[in-house]
Parts: structure tokens; C-alpha cells; sequence
């Protein structure tokens, strides 16, 4: 059971399952610019934890409106975008006329580390490849994130076949890969506090109308000094399958911003190729975990015409294929920073080296 994908898969499902009886650890930003580790017991008020938590980011919170106005905003809730586990997502128009997209979250339950990460971490953020987050609702039992509107939904539904009638064109999913390597870059570099977002992954990446990237979902992020290299955290996060080793098992690393790259890398693939990394129902058993078999191509062959593409649309696939590779390494080390992965889209495909090993999976077989 050690050398197949599904070995990762469910200790990663156990770990998670710890995380979920464990305390929360909240970073909480003192106005010295200071970080503290503030643990919350699980007995403690949820309301009570965010307006304190709130109150302590003082001006960076962004806009709070209450609930009378966001049902103004969205005609009643008349219009709904999409639902999921966090909650329901409605189309509004915000009082200045602009389109926004409100989201109800319905785990009332939860402390609001995750609301309040929202919350924060976008605000203190601005750049064309992250989302913008136009305000809040916390109003008793009710809370709301409202974001800009994004009329192109998630890339999740433009890359997988199976969930969509609409396939984007080569040029336009490298410009998209493109576009949010520039925004992790500035999440890493850019903002006057490092930002690590620890979920990326297609659903998380909104398109606006001109399918420009934006990086979204903050409910896991975590704030540090940009003068740390790594951080310090109790517990795992993200979304199985595009979850660093080092998060999974601190025995791989220490988690750095490099965690947010392996995740990069794993969206890379699944967007070259148009799935997910790991597929039981395939007909040739050895295409089942995609990133080995797309190794295996460039190693090997060293070309992807088994996808029946034209030379120009090779050389995309093959050049976002490698840099995926790359990004997926086991050691944080041997992962590239964003700011190189910048680097390395600006070179040609055949100017691009082969990773030795590509992935977890390969670690242990």
C-alpha cells in the first residue's frame, strides 16, 4: 500500500481529521506589527472571537455592512451564483453600481479564524490577480464575504472536460497560468505582509470577464513576517491533492511559502491535462496519476505528442508541464521560488530541464 497514490491520500484524510478536534491557533497582529500566537478554546463564543479579533486589525478591516443592506444589494437574494459547503454565493450590485458577488457562509459553528482570514488577508492585499474583497456582514448569526463579480466563475469548470461545454484555447490557459504565478509572487513578495495562502487550486481561482486570474478563497491563509523563511503552525490544511508533503508531515521540511508552490504545480498539471492528477477510472492503469505519467513522457520521449496537439500548442503544454514538475518537487529546497517560476515562463520549453524526481508519489514508490 506504500507505493500507490492512495497511501498519501488516506494519511492525509487521518491527519486531517485530527486538525478537526484540535484548537485553533489564530495569528493576532498587534499594533506594534508584532505576531502573537493567540490559541481560542473550542467553548468560546464565536461572535465574541471575531469582533475581538476584528477589533484588534482596527482600520485594515474593510467595509462592514449589515444584513438589511446586503439584501438590498442582492434584490432579496434573487439571483444565486452557486453553492457549496461554505454556504451560498448571490449576484448584487453594491451602492456605487459595481457587480459583486455576496457569500453566505453557514458554519456558524466555527471560532472565525477562517472568517477572519478572509477578511484581513485580502484587504491587506492589491494587485490584478487577486480577488478584492469589497466588504463584510457579521450580523448575529449571520456572515458574509462580498467580492468583486466574476462573471467567468472558477477555472475548475474550464479545465476539466467532464464539468463543462466550454474549453479555453491553449494561449488563453497559458496566459491564466501565467497571471497567477503573478499573483502568488505577490503574495509572497509584494505585499507588506507575506501572505501564504495554503488552498490553491482551480475552484479558488475566480475569472473576471476578460478571463484575467484572480486568486481568491483566503479562508486558510495564514499572515507572516516577510523577514521569517518559514512558519510555524500546528495541524494540517488545504485540499487533499494539492497539499505540500511538509504540511502533510513536517519530516519533508518546514512550511514556507514553498508549500503554496507545490500546490501551484499540481493546478499546473491538472490544467495541461484536463483532469485530475489522480483518476481511478482511466483505461491504461499506468495514466491513473497523471503527474508520473506526464514525467514519464518528457523523461522518456521527451514530447507530448500522445496528445495529438500541433507543434506550437506542444511547446505550451510541454513548458507549463515542466515548470509543474518542478514546482511538485518532494523538498521545499528543490522547489522553485513563484519569482523563478516567473522566470522560467519566459524561457523556452526546450531551455528547461527535466526534474530528477517530480513528486510524492514517485519518493515512494
Amino acid at each position: 500500500a506504500y507505493n500507490s497514490p492512495s497511501f498519501f491520500v488516506l494519511v492525509s484524510t487521518v491527519a486531517a481529521s485530527l486538525l478537526v478536534i484540535s484548537c485553533f491557533i489564530v495569528v493576532k497582529i498587534r499594533k506594534s506589527g508584532k505576531f502573537q500566537l493567540r490559541i481560542i478554546g473550542k467553548n468560546s463564543n464565536p461572535k465574541e472571537n471575531i469582533e475581538e479579533l476584528l477589533d484588534n486589525y482596527g482600520s485594515l478591516a474593510p467595509k462592514r455592512y449589515k444584513y438589511s443592506q446586503l439584501k438590498d444589494m442582492t434584490g432579496s437574494f434573487s439571483e444565486k451564483l452557486g453553492e457549496g459547503g461554505y454556504g451560498m454565493v448571490y449576484k448584487g450590485t453594491s451602492p456605487d453600481g459595481h457587480s459583486v458577488a455576496v457569500k453566505f457562509l453557514h458554519d456558524l459553528t466555527r471560532n472565525g479564524e477562517e472568517f477572519v482570514n478572509e477578511v484581513i488577508s485580502i484587504r491587506r492585499t492589491s494587485h490584478v490577480n487577486v480577488v478584492t474583497l469589497v466588504g463584510f456582514c457579521l450580523e448575529g448569526s449571520k456572515r458574509a464575504l462580498i467580492y468583486e463579480y466574476m462573471p467567468n466563475g472558477s477555472l475548475e469548470k474550464f479545465i476539466y472536460a467532464e464539468n463543462s461545454k466550454t474549453t479555453l484555447g491553449w494561449d488563453k490557459l497559458y496566459d491564466i497560468a501565467v497571471g497567477i504565478a503573478r499573483g502568488l509572487e505577490y503574495l509572497h513578495r509584494g505585499c507588506n505582509t507575506r501572505i501564504i495562502h495554503f488552498d490553491i487550486k482551480p475552484h479558488n481561482i475566480l475569472l473576471d470577464h476578460d478571463f484575467v486570474p484572480k486568486i481568491a478563497d483566503f479562508g486558510l491563509a495564514k499572515l507572516c513576517n516577510p523577514k521569517e523563511s518559514y512558519l510555524s503552525m500546528a495541524g494540517m490544511r488545504g485540499t487533499i491533492g494539492f497539499i505540500a508533503p511538509e504540511v502533510f508531515s513536517r519530516r519533508f521540511g518546514v512550511v514556507s511559502t514553498k508549500s503554496d508552490v507545490y500546490s501551484y504545480g499540481m493546478m499546473l498539471l491538472e490544467m495541461v491535462g484536463g483532469r485530475k492528477n489522480l483518476k481511478a477510472s482511466v483505461d491504461n492503469p499506468s495514466e491513473m496519476y497523471f503527474p508520473d505519467w506526464i514525467y514519464r513522457c518528457l523523461a522518456d520521449v521527451g514530447s507530448l505528442h500522445s496528445f495529438d496537439m500541433e507543434h506550437e500548442t506542444e511547446e505550451i503544454a510541454r513548458k507549463m508541464a515542466s515548470i509543474g514538475l518542478w514546482c511538485i518537487q518532494v523538498s521545499p529546497s528543490s522547489r522553485p521560488t513563484m519569482s523563478k517560476v516567473l522566470e522560467m515562463f519566459e524561457r523556452s520549453a526546450d531551455e528547461l530541464e527535466i526534474p530528477p524526481k517530480h513528486c510524492f508519489y514517485s519518493a515512494i514508490q
